[in-house]
């Protein structure tokens, strides 16, 4: 079998994800905002090996629909569910970065029998001020689109340089220059959900063995990381040293590790 896309159809919206299509167990992998879902590509690659690894382009993100109506919390965990129904599998690991890790722990507290394993990468409980979203929405409305050419994007994405190649290549090129795959409004629209409270409850709901993956200069309080375990005192935390937010493009290796480890058998 080969590579490559799958959609299905919501009410509202195409949602489109990557499949290795290998016949193996399935693995769901979920970007944060303003991601895609092929930026999972160490990712996807290190496991293919023992799963078939499926990255959902999520919606208001790359080729899924770009405006939808419904950006909720729910709708996004819908989204998912389509997937694994689209996919015809029942329980599977799902892993999820920032506001993909919050739509991952949803997912596993409102359908606890399709999620088998949780990984959260740089997610928390949400509830953030209600200023956040507008900083967000700002710094998402301030990139100076169309960007000339690569470089010009790399010259603008002040970050390590692995990290920007990595949001380079979420860029959609268009005979006048290179764009985003996302629309600004929308997705804080989007974000403004995951900021409207903290889900304690929803957390205290996950029964799925889980893994917290934070960078060491990361974004998720440390409040919330020791209400998390308190709730759920067999939460797995592990921090990375050196990095930020965007831990799996900072440390591939060292996040590779983590994962594979938590993703292995019992012996």
């Amino acid at each position: 079998m080969t590579a490559g896309w799958g959609r299905v159809e919501r009410p509202d919206a195409e949602i489109w994800y990557y499949d290795t299509a290998d016949d193996k167990p399935i693995i769901i992998l979920l970007h944060g905002l303003a991601g895609y879902a092929r930026e999972w590509g160490a990712t996807i690659e290190e496991l293919r090996a023992d799963w078939c690894v499926v990255s959902v382009e999520q919606r208001g993100h790359g080729s899924s629909t770009r405006r939808p109506d419904d950006v909720s919390r729910r709708a996004y965990v819908d989204d998912v569910l389509a997937v694994l129904d689209d996919l015809d599998v029942d329980r599977v690991p799902v892993v999820g970065q920032s506001m993909g890790a919050h739509t991952a722990m949803l997912l596993a507290a409102w359908a606890p029998d399709r999620v088998d394993r949780l990984v959260m990468v740089e997610g928390g409980l949400g509830g953030d001020a209600p200023a956040m979203t507008g900083t967000i929405g700002d710094w998402l409305a301030s990139w100076p689109a169309p960007f000339a050419d690569r470089e010009e994007f790399l010259s603008f994405f002040r970050t390590t340089r692995m990290v920007a190649e990595a949001w380079a290549d979420g860029l959609e090129e268009r005979p006048d220059g290179l764009w985003p795959q996302w629309d600004a409004a929308t997705l804080t629209d989007a974000i403004a959900h995951v900021h409207e409270r903290e889900f304690l409850e929803e957390w205290s709901m996950v029964r799925a063995p889980t893994l917290l993956v934070h960078g060491e200069h990361g974004s998720v309080p440390d409040r919330q990381v020791e209400s998390m375990c308190a709730l759920r005192p067999d939460t797995e935390v592990a921090t990375v040293a050196g990095t930020g937010h965007d831990v799996h493009l900072e440390a591939p290796e060292a996040w590779l590790r983590l994962l594979t480890r938590f993703l292995a058998p019992a012996t």
